[in-house]
């Protein structure tokens, strides 16, 4: 297909590309009626907040994220669908700004944030962060209102088949202003320009890294890369969910580690099922429940017990911690 039809601008290398995502928002949210009713719905979006151990976690009731939720992602399932992130599978409505040589970026149109977005590559490649990070970093800083995130391919991506990141309201989060708060009680190391701090009981188990250097930044980024996968050496990457936020010249990067995909009670029958599948944006304090049974009933006992099957373990947080301490 040509692909300057799904264009909705070309920019050259003196546009403000953050200033022509909010004009791509506001044509996408007035011209294509879906995207218009699901953003409209999102502000009678019903919320509930829970206080567990000292940290808040908001719970969205969000019909329209079933898709991603409960999305099927195995091999066979995935090969029997038209992939819905390239480009000639778009709906006709749908438009996006090229970024970064090879990507474009997309009004998200079952959002979970006020303004929601997908970067997606636009040729059919696999999920993955290890060759990609830098695109991360280079999407954050040129969307400085927003909070770029991955999702591993066994993370909840429910296109774990194209390359593709999101990108949500900055602030929107809670993990972004509870870590401001907790930075200066955290066990930090420090990499060349990188602080790298621990939140070992931050109940979901968090790495983060700050830096003003991309490059020191993707440095220490591919050790801990590495010492991950030496956890999950039959992993194809590493499970992790990440989120980026840019603040001017610098980076805030926060890697949440992974050992489980779904929870126990995503397999549930009857009453004791919790249909959820946790992405970057519930390890970020933003627990989404597409049934409203489950909205209702879910408890911090229940999140808890979630996290605590998904994250990476306490004996292994411990071990990526003491191997961070030895790298120069």
């Amino acid at each position: 297909m040509d692909l300057t039809e799904k264009y909705f601008y070309i920019p050259d290398s003196t546009d403000n590309i953050s200033f022509l995502t909010e004009h791509l928002f506001r044509q996408q949210t007035s011209s294509w009626q879906l995207a218009a009713d699901n953003y409209k719905g999102l502000e009678k979006t019903l919320t509930r907040r829970l206080h567990i151990c000292g940290m808040c976690f908001v719970v969205q009731f969000n019909p329209e994220r079933i898709r991603s939720s409960a999305a099927k992602v195995d091999a066979k399932s995935i090969s029997e669908r038209k992939c819905f992130l390239c480009p000639q599978n778009l709906p006709p409505e749908q438009q996006g700004i090229p970024v970064c040589v090879d990507f474009l970026i997309l009004v998200n149109p079952f959002p979970v944030f006020p303004k929601h977005l997908t970067v997606s590559q636009l040729q059919h490649t696999n999920q993955s962060i290890a060759q990609n990070m830098g695109t991360m970093l280079d999407i954050s800083a040129i969307l400085t209102d927003y909070t770029v995130f991955y999702n591993g391919p066994k993370c909840g991506a429910s296109a774990p088949d194209h390359l593709h990141f999101q990108a949500g309201s900055k602030g929107f989060l809670p993990v972004e202003k509870e870590f401001a708060e907790m930075k200066n009680r955290l066990q930090t190391v420090k990499y060349k320009s990188v602080e790298i701090s621990f939140a070992a009981d931050y109940l979901r188990r968090m790495i983060s890294l700050q830096s003003n250097s991309k490059s020191d930044l993707l440095e220490a980024f591919a050790k801990i890369y590495g010492m991950l996968s030496t956890l999950q050496p039959h992993e194809a990457e590493p499970m992790m969910n990440i989120l980026c936020y840019a603040d001017k010249d610098s980076w805030t990067v926060h890697i949440f580690p992974r050992i489980k995909h779904r929870p126990a009670q995503f397999f549930e029958q009857g009453k004791n099922q919790l249909l959820t599948s946790p992405a970057s944006v519930d390890f970020g304090g933003v627990f989404i429940m597409p049934r409203i049974e489950d909205f209702e009933k879910i408890t911090a006992e229940n999140i808890i017990d979630i996290f605590n099957q998904l994250t990476i373990n306490k004996t292994d947080f411990e071990k990526i911690i003491y191997e961070i301490n030895k790298i120069k």
